[in-house]
C-alpha cells in the first residue's frame, strides 16, 4: 500500500473515531455504520481521482459530487433524476429534511430518535468533516490543520452529551494522533537512510525506514494524551476535567422534594418561530371572553449572569390543592377568576406545564411537582406534557395605570434578588435605559417608556432569522443593530429595567393562540413567545410586551385617552386599543383569500401604464443624444437597476393599484379581468351574489378597487415595519396600524375609511363603496413617513418588505409550470427511444 493510500485510510479512521462522540445523542446508533460506509466510498473516490491524476481542487470537487449523489440515493431517491442525480426537487427535499431535523433537535431530549432529518444532518455533517480532513491531510498533504474539523466535530458532540466524555475525547485524539504519525512516517520514509536508533548488533544503515523517530512520536503522543486527561483533575477552574463524572444534569427532581436544575427552555424557541408549517401543540377552552390575556406561561427566567437568562435552581414540593394569593397582589386590585381546560398534543413533549398566570389551582394526573416562587409545575421522573389533559383555575389581574404608578417600593429582599445586574453588562445598556426613560416620574412610566421604545419608537425590526446570540455584549449588539425576535426584546427590556431598579424577570410560553369554530383556542409552534415581567408592589408580577407585532399590548400600559371616539358601524369601523395574537405574514400568495374569492386583486391601470410609457419615451429621447451613450447605456442601466428592483417593483404595484382609480370606478370586462388575474386572483366565472345581479360588473369593479386600496395600505404599513396579520378583521387591523404607526387624526381617519370599504365588500349585502380610496391610501403613506426615522424611511423606499410578494408569486408560478410540464411528459415521444422490432423489419 502506498503512503498516500495509508494516509487516506487513516483520515477515514480518524473521522469515524471523532464521529463516535455523536453516538450518545441519537438512538439507535446504527447510523454510524451507514456513515462509515458512505465515508469510505467518498475516500475511495478521492484515491481514484488522485491516481488519474486530477488537479487538487478537482479532486475535492469529485469527492463532494460523489457524497452528494450518495446522500441523494439514500435520502431523496424519489425526488432525483434516475434516483441518484439531484435536481431542484431533491434539493428542496433536503431543505425540508434539514428543517425537520432542526425541529426534532429542539423538541427531543438526548438521546433523540433517529428521524430522517436528524439522520441527514448527522451523516451529511460527518461526510463534510471527512471531506475536509481528507482534503487537508491527503490531497494537500498537511495533516496538522486537519485536526480543526475533527475538533469541531468532537466539540459539538461533547457540548451536548453527558456521561463518558473522556472516552470520546480519547477516541478523537487517538484518531488525530494516528493521522499525524502516519503522515510523519510517510514523510520520513522519503528522506532516505535514518542515522541512529538501530538495535544493538545491527548496522545503522540496515535499519528499516523510520522506525526510531516513529516510535518516539508514538511515545510523545501517548504522554500528551495522558496529560490532557489527568491534569484537569487538579484544576478546579476546569470543573474536574474530562474524567469528572458528576456534571450538572438537566431534568426534574428526584421525588417529593429536591431541586430542579437551571435549564434554559428557550433553546428551541427560535426554531419554533421559523417552522414552515405551524403545528398545533396545545388547545384549550376557557370561560372568559378576554382571551387576549390568556398567555400560557411555561417558566420564568430570573437568573441573569450577563450572558443569558435562565431559571434559578429552586426547591420543589408536592402540588398543593390551593396555590394561595400571588406574591404582591393587594385586595383592592380588580381580578377575575377563570377556569381553563387544556389539552396537549401527543407529539408535544415539555417538562414544564403551560398554564395561564397567575395560577390558583391545577387538576392533573401524573408525577408533577410545584415550584412556589415561579408558581409553575415541572415534571418528575421523566413526566412530560405529551398528551396531557388538565384543568386550571387562574386569575386575570386588571390593574389600573394609577395603581401601578402609585405602587410603593417592593420588599428589600425581593428588590435585591430581581435587580441584580452583573458587572460584565456593558455600560451602554444602563445608559440607554436612562436616555429612553428620561422625564419619567415613577417606575410604571419608566416601564411603559421602555416598552413603547422597543415596540415602535426605537425603530426596531422583528426578525426570527437573527441568532439569539451569547456573551456579555449580546444585548449591546442588539441595541445597536435593532434586529431580533422576542428573546432579544424581552431579555433586553428586563435587563434595562433592572439597571433602573425595577425588579424584572423573563417569562417563556405561548401567546393566546387562534380561536376555532368550535369555541376552543388553538396554540401552535409559531405562538411560542418570551416576554418580560416587572414587579409592582400591590399588583405583583406584571406582563409587558416590547416585541413589535407579537402578542397583545397590555391595556394598563395604554393611556385611557389615547383611543379615538367610537365610529358608526357603517361605513367607518371603531378603533380598538389592542390586537389579536400576531403571526408571521403567510407566504402563500400575493393575494389574500378574500381577494381571490372576489376577484379583487389589484388590476393594472392602462392610463398609468400609458403615462409611464410617455415619461420613458421622453427620457430615452434625451439619453440617446450621442452614439456613445447608445452603446454604453444598456449595461449601465442594468447595473443600476439590479439594486433598485425592489423599489421599482413597489412603485409599479402602487401605480397599478391606485393610479387610475382615484375618484373613478375602474372599467370592467375581459381586459380588467386579465389584469386582476395577473395579481393572483380571477374575476371571470364568479357568480353574482343574491341582491347583486343588477349592475354586477360595476359592483365587482368597485370591490376590486376597495380591496386593492386596502392591500396597498397594509403593504405600506408593512414597509414601515408593521407586518400584516391576516387573522385580524379589517377593523382591528386598521386600529393596529393607527396605534403602531402613531398616525395623526387625518391619516387615522383615512385608514378607517379604507377598512370600512373592505368590510362593506366582505360583509354587506349591498355594499356602498365611497370614492377617494386611492387618496386615502396615499394619505396613510404620508402619515407613516411622518413618524418614521431616517433608517426606516430609506428601507421602506429602497428595500420594501412587501417586495417579498414577488418571490411568493414567482414560486407559485414556477410550481404551476413545473406541474404542467411534468403532466405532459408521459404523452411526449422521446427522440432517443429505441424503435420496436416491427418498425425495424
Amino acid at each position: 500500500m502506498s503512503g498516500r493510500a495509508r494516509l487516506a485510510l487513516c483520515a477515514w479512521a480518524a473521522t469515524i473515531m471523532a464521529a463516535c462522540a455523536l453516538l450518545p445523542l441519537v438512538d439507535p446508533a446504527t447510523w454510524i455504520f451507514q456513515a462509515a460506509l458512505m465515508l469510505g466510498v467518498q475516500t475511495g473516490a478521492g484515491a481514484l481521482t488522485r491516481r488519474v491524476p486530477l488537479a487538487r481542487p478537482l479532486t475535492v470537487a469529485a469527492q463532494a459530487l460523489v457524497a452528494l449523489m450518495m446522500l441523494t440515493l439514500v435520502f431523496a431517491r424519489e425526488q432525483a433524476v434516475a434516483g441518484i442525480i439531484p435536481g431542484p426537487e431533491a434539493f428542496q427535499h433536503f431543505a425540508t429534511l434539514l428543517q425537520t431535523g432542526a425541529e426534532d433537535i429542539g423538541r427531543y431530549a438526548i438521546p433523540a430518535p433517529l428521524s430522517d432529518g436528524i439522520q441527514l444532518m448527522i451523516i451529511g455533517g460527518v461526510l463534510v468533516i471527512g471531506l475536509m480532513v481528507d482534503a487537508l491531510a491527503v490531497t494537500f498533504r498537511s495533516a496538522a490543520p486537519a485536526g480543526l474539523p475533527l475538533l469541531a466535530l468532537y466539540s459539538v458532540a461533547a457540548g451536548l452529551s453527558d456521561g463518558a466524555a473522556w472516552l470520546w475525547f480519547v477516541l478523537a485524539s487517538a484518531g488525530y494522533l494516528l493521522l499525524l504519525l502516519t503522515e510523519s512516517r510517510d514523510r520520513l520514509s522519503q528522506w532516505g537512510r535514518v542515522f541512529g536508533g538501530a538495535p544493538h548488533g545491527q548496522r545503522p544503515e540496515s535499519a528499516s525506514g523510520a522506525v526510531a523517530p516513529v516510535r518516539t512520536g508514538r511515545r510523545i503522543g501517548a504522554v500528551a494524551l495522558g496529560i490532557a486527561l489527568v491534569v484537569p483533575l487538579g484544576l478546579p477552574a476546569l470543573d474536574g476535567g474530562l474524567l469528572d463524572g458528576a456534571g450538572t444534569g438537566i431534568g426534574g427532581g428526584s421525588g417529593g422534594g429536591g431541586t430542579i436544575s437551571a435549564v434554559n427552555p428557550v433553546v428551541s424557541l427560535r426554531g419554533s418561530l421559523n417552522v414552515d408549517e405551524d403545528r398545533q401543540v396545545l388547545s384549550y377552552r376557557t370561560n372568559t371572553d378576554n382571551v387576549q390575556e390568556m398567555y400560557l406561561r411555561i417558566v420564568s427566567l430570573d437568573d441573569f449572569d450577563g450572558t443569558s437568562w435562565k431559571p434559578t435552581e429552586r426547591s420543589i414540593t408536592e402540588v398543593p390543592d390551593d396555590f394561595g394569593t400571588p406574591t404582591g397582589l393587594a385586595s383592592d386590585v380588580k381580578r377575575t377568576s377563570i377556569e381553563t381546560r387544556i389539552v396537549a398534543a401527543e407529539d408535544y413533549e415539555q417538562n414544564w406545564l403551560p398554564m395561564p398566570y397567575p395560577v390558583s389551582s391545577v387538576d392533573i394526573d401524573g408525577d408533577w411537582r410545584y415550584e412556589p416562587v415561579g408558581r409553575t409545575l415541572v415534571g418528575d421522573h421523566g413526566q412530560d406534557t405529551k398528551g396531557a389533559q388538565y384543568q386550571v383555575e387562574s386569575l386575570i389581574v386588571q390593574p389600573t395605570a394609577e395603581q401601578l404608578s402609585s405602587a410603593p417600593e417592593p420588599p428589600p429582599a425581593l428588590r435585591r434578588e430581581y435587580t441584580k445586574v452583573p458587572s460584565s453588562l456593558p455600560p451602554v445598556v444602563a445608559r440607554t435605559a436612562l436616555e429612553v426613560t428620561k422625564g419619567a416620574k415613577n417606575n410604571y412610566e419608566r416601564a411603559v417608556k421602555l416598552q413603547d421604545w422597543f415596540a415602535f419608537s426605537g425603530e426596531f425590526t422583528y426578525d426570527t432569522e437573527v441568532r439569539s446570540g451569547t456573551g456579555a455584549r449580546a444585548i449591546a449588539r442588539f441595541l445597536e443593530e435593532k434586529e431580533g425576535f422576542c428573546v432579544h426584546f424581552s431579555f433586553s427590556m428586563a435587563s434595562m429595567a433592572r439597571t433602573l431598579g425595577i425588579p424584572a424577570r423573563v417569562a417563556v410560553g405561548f401567546t393566546p393562540g387562534t380561536p376555532q369554530t368550535n369555541g376552543t383556542m388553538s396554540v401552535g409552534l409559531r405562538d411560542a413567545h418570551a416576554w418580560p415581567e416587572l414587579y409592582f408592589e400591590g399588583v405583583g408580577w406584571t406582563r409587558f410586551e416590547p416585541t413589535p407585532n407579537r402578542g397583545t399590548t397590555p391595556p394598563y400600559t395604554v393611556p385611557e385617552d389615547s383611543g379615538t371616539s367610537g365610529l358608526p358601524d357603517v361605513p367607518r369601523p371603531s378603533q380598538s386599543a389592542s390586537t389579536a395574537p400576531s403571526a408571521e405574514p403567510s407566504a402563500s400568495e400575493s393575494c389574500t383569500p378574500q381577494e381571490a374569492k372576489l376577484g379583487a386583486c389589484a388590476s393594472e391601470s392602462a392610463a398609468a401604464v400609458a403615462g409611464s410609457d410617455d415619461e420613458e419615451r421622453s427620457l430615452w429621447s434625451l439619453l440617446f443624444f450621442s452614439p456613445w451613450t447608445l452603446l454604453t447605456l444598456p449595461g449601465a442601466l442594468l447595473v443600476l437597476a439590479i439594486p433598485l428592483l425592489p423599489m421599482l417593483w413597489r412603485l409599479r404595484v402602487r401605480s397599478v393599484r391606485l393610479g387610475a382609480h382615484d375618484g373613478a370606478v375602474p372599467a370592467h370586462g375581459p381586459a380588467a379581468s386579465r389584469d386582476v388575474a395577473d395579481e393572483g386572483g380571477s374575476l371571470d366565472g364568479i357568480p353574482a351574489p343574491p341582491g347583486r345581479a343588477t349592475a354586477y360588473g360595476r359592483t365587482e369593479a368597485a370591490a376590486a378597487h376597495a380591496l386593492a386600496a386596502w392591500q396597498e395600505v397594509t403593504d405600506t404599513a408593512w414597509d414601515y415595519g408593521i407586518a400584516p396579520d391576516e387573522s385580524q378583521t379589517p377593523r382591528k387591523a386598521a386600529a393596529r396600524i393607527v396605534r403602531l404607526g402613531q398616525l395623526e387624526p387625518p391619516a387615522a381617519d383615512a385608514v378607517h375609511r379604507v377598512a370600512a370599504a373592505v368590510e362593506q365588500v366582505l360583509f354587506a349585502p349591498r355594499p356602498q363603496i365611497p370614492s377617494g380610496l386611492a387618496r386615502d391610501a396615499h394619505q396613510v403613506g404620508v402619515g407613516l413617513r411622518a413618524h418614521a426615522g431616517r433608517r426606516t424611511k430609506l428601507r421602506a423606499l429602497l428595500l420594501p418588505r412587501s417586495a417579498i410578494r414577488v418571490a411568493w408569486a414567482l414560486s407559485a408560478r414556477w410550481a404551476g409550470a413545473r406541474d404542467e410540464l411534468l403532466s405532459r411528459i408521459p404523452t411526449l415521444r422521446l427522440p432517443w427511444r429505441r424503435p420496436s422490432t416491427s418498425q425495424n423489419s
